[in-house]
């Protein structure tokens, strides 16, 4: 009986966890979505919109990840591959840690420290994930040099898309 239980928990919790690829890949940010706040490591709020205007002129992969996400950090070795092999792009962490404590924490565990780290004070449901139809994590981005969305989706830093996309916006 207790394994019935069990059997049925999980396939509720996996039913709403989906990781099905959204319908539309959408190509610019929405002005809610870009008014989103996170905050960076020193707990001050900034939202979207300024983390990018902070880029401008360059390319962009946002990492969505969290230190309790078992393939956000299966993942970190072939992000970390995609990171040293484009120098010339800027590589943004944004997490869903469930506490400032947590974020700090995985900061620290995973050697993150050197990144540039934001945290999603308000949790996964926000008009910025929500706009993006945040599904899974990890969860890859291209962000283009004018802040435009070049690569909407990718779950794996091995994606070739993430690399090609890359690879045009540098053309």
């Amino acid at each position: 009986m207790k394994e019935i239980l069990t059997f049925l928990m999980l396939s509720i919790f996996t039913l709403g966890c989906s990781q099905k690829k959204p319908d539309v890949s959408k190509t610019r940010f929405s002005e809610e979505a870009l008014k989103q706040t996170l905050q960076n490591e020193e707990g001050k709020n900034m939202t979207v919109q300024e983390i990018l205007k902070q880029h401008q002129g360059k390319i962009v992969v946002i990492d969505f990840w969290a230190g309790w996400c078992r393939d956000c950090l299966q993942a970190f070795p072939k992000a970390q591959e995609l990171e040293k092999n484009n120098p010339n792009v800027d590589f943004v962490f944004f997490s869903l840690d469930r506490s400032k404590e947590g974020f700090d924490r995985s900061l620290e565990k995973f050697n993150m420290k050197e990144k540039e780290n934001y945290w999603f004070s308000t949790g996964w449901t926000n008009d910025f994930n929500n706009y993006i139809e945040l599904n899974w994590i990890p969860r890859y981005m291209v962000i283009d040099q004018k802040s435009n969305i070049a690569k909407y989706y990718s779950i794996s830093p091995e994606d070739p898309e993430i690399q090609a996309a890359i690879d045009q916006l540098l053309k």
